[in-house]
């Protein structure tokens, strides 16, 4: 018996999903909102490249500033192309293998202001990230099971509040350091980083799912859920969370912009990562301590990048926030 081939169904499988929820996106309102704001698109587009020259770094830099052993000092302070430098009375021309100069050490300040972008934006992510999943759990459960656990996570948050991000980072450094030697906190050194500051930025998260939660449980499908016998927990993580996860989505990318600046103050203030693998922080730092004698390219250039990058994140961050809020629109 021949089969009319209209009558045959073929299921689109995970690539028709694919291509239907992409076609989806393009043609929903917020890739709408996307095109019609050029500032966003360049936002993004600079975001990109920063992320891109990160990812790349160990391939697409000039040089291995992380290895010790490819540091010649003979190739100290080289100036960037298009200026002299002049030390104690003597012009010294610009080389064209560095192109944004040298410092003390002769290292690339190109090469290390790439591997410093990397290290920022993995501290950055990595708290972001670990900040989210922890303040998301605990916002759900305070939301949806109330009560005095409700009282003390919101009261801890509220303590939390009182202090500055940057104070409660600084205390958790240095709580690691009076339990840890100087070798095994250098070897934790990111870790530590990324705990601390994951530790003060997880209140945002908290409080943001807790009310999209308190929100969500008293409507019919979680009412349905509860009915119909479901675990608590199936329902928090199947049911409520998918619907609270716009509002977090807002908050990591804007508190993607705050880790990074956080990083790079602790990183300034010496207590980030170690000189041997330097972020954009610690490299704005050894070139404040030579600013005033003509090196002012080691403090300018890592200085940009950073506010580059950090407005753009930023810019993208208030186009989410506004995208995903129609009463903002």
């Amino acid at each position: 018996m021949a089969l009319n081939p209209q009558e045959v169904r073929v299921s689109p499988g995970m690539g028709g999903r694919i291509l239907d929820g992409g076609r989806r996106f393009l043609e929903g309102d917020v890739f709408h909102s996307f095109r019609r704001s050029p500032l966003t698109m360049f936002a993004a587009f600079i975001t990109l490249v920063l992320f891109l020259v990160a990812l790349l770094a160990p391939w697409i830099a000039p040089f291995n500033t992380l290895n010790l052993s490819s540091i010649n000092l003979m190739d100290a302070r080289f100036p960037p192309m298009g200026s002299t430098f002049d030390d104690n009375g003597f012009i010294v021309e610009p080389d064209p293998r560095f192109p944004l100069g040298t410092d003390e050490q002769g290292r690339d300040l190109l090469s290390a202001i790439m591997f410093g972008l990397r290290i920022s934006l993995q501290v950055g992510f990595a708290s972001v990230v670990l900040a989210a999943v922890f303040g998301t759990l605990l916002g759900l459960v305070s939301g949806y099971v109330g009560g005095k656990l409700d009282s003390v996570i919101m009261r801890v948050a509220d303590i939390q509040l009182t202090f500055p991000a940057i104070l409660i980072a600084l205390l958790i450094d240095g709580v690691s350091r009076g339990f840890m030697n100087a070798e095994t906190h250098q070897a934790f050194k990111l870790p530590i980083l990324v705990l601390a500051i994951a530790a003060s930025q997880w209140v945002n998260f908290a409080r943001t799912v807790r009310g999209s939660t308190l929100v969500e449980k008293g409507k019919e499908y979680v009412q349905a859920a509860r009915v119909i016998g479901i675990h608590p927990i199936l329902i928090m993580l199947r049911h409520v969370l998918p619907n609270v996860t716009g509002p977090v989505l807002v908050i990591a990318t804007l508190t993607l912009a705050i880790a990074i600046l956080t990083e790079a103050t602790l990183s300034f203030l010496g207590v980030g990562v170690p000189a041997t693998q330097p972020s954009l922080g610690t490299l704005i730092r050894l070139g404040q301590g030579v600013l005033f004698s003509g090196m002012w390219w080691l403090t300018i250039f890592p200085s940009l990048v950073l506010v580059v990058l950090v407005l753009a994140v930023n810019l993208l961050g208030d186009w989410l926030r506004d995208a995903l809020n129609p009463r903002l629109r």
